[in-house]
C-alpha cells in the first residue's frame, strides 16, 4: 500500500511558488474556529483513523474549528478530494497519505497557503514547508501491552495478525514482542499480514489458524482478531482503541493511542501562523500525552503482579526519559 520510492518530480515545478514560504500567512485571529478537513480511505470506525476522527470532534466541540470529513477515499481519487477541500477554504487539511504519497505532496504544493498534516511513512521536507508529517508511534504503550500478554500465555505461543508490514505496524509489534520476551525470552511468535487495513474476516480467519498452530494470546493489530480469540476461547492484546468492553472476558489490555495532542499542536500552529514542514509524530509518545495502556479493567487482579510491577516501573522509566522503547521499523518475522 505504501508508495515507497515516490518521485520528488513534482518539488521542482513548484519550487518558485515555495520559495520563500517558510510560514503560512498570518491572521487567523487565536478566537476564531479555524476550517478544518479530514480525508480518510477507510471508515471512520476503523481503529485508527476513529482517533483523528475523535480530536477532531473534541476540537470542534470546544470550538477551535470547524470540521468536516470525507471517508472511504480510494489512493486514486485521494488527490482530487483534497483539491475540493483546499478550494473550499478549509485552512488545515488532515488524513494519511500511505497509498498517495507523491499525489496528495503535489496537491500540498499547488496549495501553499493550506496547512496539511498527513500520516505518512516518509519525513517532511523544508522544501514543501506546508506539510507536515505525523505517525502513531506508540511503541511505549506497546511494549508495555507485551509485558503483560508474556505474563499471560501459558502456552508460550503469541499470534501476531496485522495490516500491511509497513514501518507503522512493524514498530508496534517489534515493541510488543520486546516486552513479552522482557517475561519470558522464550516466547515464540507467529506473525501474519492480511494485506488490508479493513477485512475483519480475513484477520479473523488468519487467527484461527494461530490458534490452531498453538497460540493462546492473540495480538490485535487489526479488527476481526479479538472475534477469533473469543470464540476459541483464548486471550487478546488490543491496539489503538480500547475494545475490552466488547470483549469483557478476551481483552486483557490495550496500547492506546491519543491524537489530541497532535491535532492541538496542530491548530495552534495555523491559528499562530507558524504551520510549518515538521514531524509531529513526536507527539504520540507516551512522554506527550499520545500513548497510554488502557485499564486492566474485567482483568484487574488477574495479571500476575510481576507484570503489574514491571509495568509500573517501566511506564514511570519511559515517561520521565530513562528508559527508551526501541523504533524498529524492520518486517517482524516469526520464530
Amino acid at each position: 500500500m505504501t508508495q515507497r520510492n515516490f518521485t520528488r518530480r513534482f518539488l521542482l515545478g513548484s519550487a518558485a511558488v515555495l520559495a520563500g514560504a517558510t510560514l503560512l500567512p498570518q491572521g487567523v485571529l487565536a478566537a476564531e474556529p479555524i476550517k478544518v478537513a479530514g480525508v480518510y480511505t477507510v471508515p471512520v470506525e476503523q481503529q485508527w483513523v476513529s482517533r483523528i476522527h475523535k480530536a477532531a470532534e473534541a476540537a470542534q466541540e470546544r470550538g477551535d474549528i470547524e470540521y468536516t470529513f470525507t471517508e472511504n477515499v480510494s489512493n486514486t481519487d485521494y488527490a482530487r478530494v483534497l483539491r475540493e477541500y483546499a478550494e473550499a477554504g478549509n485552512q488545515l487539511i488532515v488524513g494519511e497519505v500511505f497509498g498517495a504519497e507523491a499525489e496528495a505532496r503535489e496537491v500540498a504544493a499547488d496549495y501553499p497557503e493550506v496547512a496539511f498534516l498527513m500520516g505518512s511513512s516518509f519525513k517532511q521536507d523544508e522544501a514543501l514547508p506546508n506539510f507536515a508529517v505525523f505517525d502513531n508511534y506508540i511503541q511505549d504503550a506497546a511494549y508495555l501491552s507485551g509485558i503483560i500478554a508474556g505474563a499471560m500465555t501459558e502456552s508460550g505461543n503469541i499470534g501476531m495478525v496485522g495490516g500491511f508490514p509497513i514501518p507503522e505496524v512493524n514498530r508496534l509489534m517489534h515493541a510488543f514482542m520486546a516486552g513479552a520476551q522482557e517475561m519470558n525470552p522464550d516466547i515464540k511468535f507467529q506473525v501474519s499480514f492480511i494485506g488490508s487495513w479493513f477485512d475483519p474476516p480475513k484477520a479473523k480467519e488468519t487467527a484461527f489458524a494461530m490458534v490452531e498452530q498453538g497460540a493462546d494470546v492473540l495480538y490485535a493489530e487489526r479488527f476481526g482478531v479479538s472475534d477469533a480469540a473469543q470464540e476459541k476461547g483464548v486471550l487478546a492484546i488490543g491496539n489503538v482503541i480500547d475494545t475490552q468492553a466488547e470483549y469483557p472476558e478476551t481483552v486483557v489490555a490495550s496500547a492506546l493511542w491519543h491524537f489530541e495532542p497532535t491535532l492541538d499542536a496542530a491548530i495552534a500552529a495555523v491559528k499562530a501562523g507558524e504551520f510549518k514542514a515538521d514531524d509531529y509524530g513526536r507527539y504520540s509518545f507516551m512522554s506527550e500525552g499520545g500513548s497510554s495502556l488502557a485499564p486492566l479493567g474485567t482483568f484487574e487482579g488477574k495479571v500476575p503482579a510481576e507484570a503489574l510491577d514491571m509495568v509500573k516501573e517501566r511506564e514511570q522509566a519511559i515517561k520521565d526519559g530513562s528508559f527508551t522503547v526501541d523504533i524498529n521499523d524492520e518486517e517482524p518475522k516469526s520464530s
